[in-house]
């Protein structure tokens, strides 16, 4: 969820809203506390007691800020529900799909479901820190959603990866996974064919599967389980029953596997 500056606030979109109910909320207020009805109030007296609140906003705009802040938390709290109640609804699908390469330790407490895309750079920000992660907490389980949602490159690559696993398995995945995580100039044939060679991979094998019915599956069943979930960037993140959009650094990630580790 995008976060809005006060001043942007006001300045969007949302500003009458958010004014109307700002306003609507001290008036109320201060209508009980004077003891009359706001109500039934004529419209001159409304008029008059608007002037009044308008020139204590502006001879107190920290209200404003403060309102915005409260806004703010209480927009994250219903996001973070709904986003429980996503991973509950489809946690089958997020840690049972029965395709996606799992790492870490496959018999972890705590699971970690990534949403990624080869050609987003956040992914690639976040790669050596999940990697670290993983390092530290020798009970954590990994599974590496491919999501592409950045155009045609990053199609390519995660076909080019999910071709790798169904031709020569789950290592060979993983190390083509991080070839690509790593790889500079555009997935284009040669650029694959040298990365499948250096790694001592069937290229035109896997080239051959990139089309296939079976990297087709794949992708669809991931692209609609993000779908379901609501996810529109990447990296994206599930741990345990938590979701994370967006980017989180290596301290962040441990101290939300220590939430969920304390839940279990």
């Amino acid at each position: 969820m995008s976060k809005l500056s006060p001043l942007a606030l006001l300045r969007s979109g949302a500003q009458a809203r958010f004014l109307a109910g700002l306003l609507a909320g001290l008036l109320a207020t201060s209508a009980h506390a004077e003891g009359f009805d706001f109500e039934n109030m004529t419209p001159e007296e409304a008029q008059a007691f608007g002037a009044q609140v308008r020139a204590y906003l502006l001879e107190n705009p920290q209200v404003i800020m403060e309102a915005v802040a409260v806004l703010e938390e209480r927009q994250a709290e219903t996001q973070a529900a709904l986003d429980d109640n996503l991973v509950a609804d489809n946690l089958d699908a997020l840690v049972n799909d029965g395709f996606s390469w799992v790492g870490g330790n496959p018999e972890g407490d705590v699971t970690i479901v990534e949403f990624m895309d080869y050609r987003c750079g956040y992914c690639r920000r976040a790669a050596p820190e999940v990697a670290r992660l993983l390092e530290k907490d020798g009970n954590i389980r990994l599974i590496v959603k491919e999501y592409p949602i950045l155009g045609e490159a990053s199609e390519i690559s995660a076909r080019f990866a999910i071709a790798t696993q169904i031709i020569a398995g789950d290592d060979a995945y993983e190390q083509m996974h991080n070839a690509l995580v790593a790889l500079d100039g555009q997935p284009g044939e040669a650029a694959l064919t040298r990365l499948a060679s250096t790694l001592g991979l069937d290229a035109p094998a896997i080239l051959a599967e990139m089309s296939s019915d079976e990297v087709n599956r794949r992708l669809r069943a991931t692209r609609a389980l993000g779908q379901r979930m609501k996810i529109n960037g990447t990296p994206s993140f599930v741990f345990g029953s938590q979701l994370v959009r967006g980017y989180a650094p290596l301290p962040a990630m441990e101290e939300i596997v220590s939430q969920e580790r304390a839940k279990l």
